[in-house]
């Protein structure tokens, strides 16, 4: 086994457990950041005056919205099944879990966006594999 291989192994046994490694990092930790974050925006529109509630459901609004557009990034730089890190397609589909914090906030662009990403990412695969390594069905 050469060197290349087995830093291949290294980074895939990496990208499957854990955090991962770069793009793989970068999306575990969107999702970890993003998803469970509506609890403690929860407990601060219960603490802040009610006037500013809807100011604090509004940043964290903008906050779901950027998560996903972070994912919409990382598919950009990685657009082909073939040229992505191990498993970055399962963490770009995981971009759905976006759907439960703006479900429960009642955001409809959020479900919406949430639902539509993992749906896209998932027959962006489809097609890939349909597709074959040569690009031709």
């Amino acid at each position: 086994m050469d060197a290349n291989s087995a830093q291949r192994i290294v980074e895939s046994e990496a990208a499957r457990t854990g955090l991962g490694t770069g793009p793989n990092r970068r999306l575990r930790l969107t999702l970890l950041i993003g998803m469970p974050l509506f609890l403690p925006v929860l407990g601060i529109m219960i603490l802040v005056p009610k006037p500013l509630m809807n100011d604090v459901l509004r940043v964290y609004e903008a906050g779901i919205i950027g998560c996903l557009m972070h994912y919409v990034w990382v598919f950009a730089k990685y657009p082909r099944y073939a040229d992505r890190p191990p498993y970055l397609t399962r963490d770009l589909a995981m971009g759905g879990g976006f759907l439960l914090p703006a479900l429960f906030f009642g955001f409809w662009p959020g479900m919406i966006a949430a639902l539509g990403w993992s749906l896209f990412v998932g027959v962006a695969y489809a097609v890939e594999v349909k597709r074959g390594p040569n690009g031709h069905a």
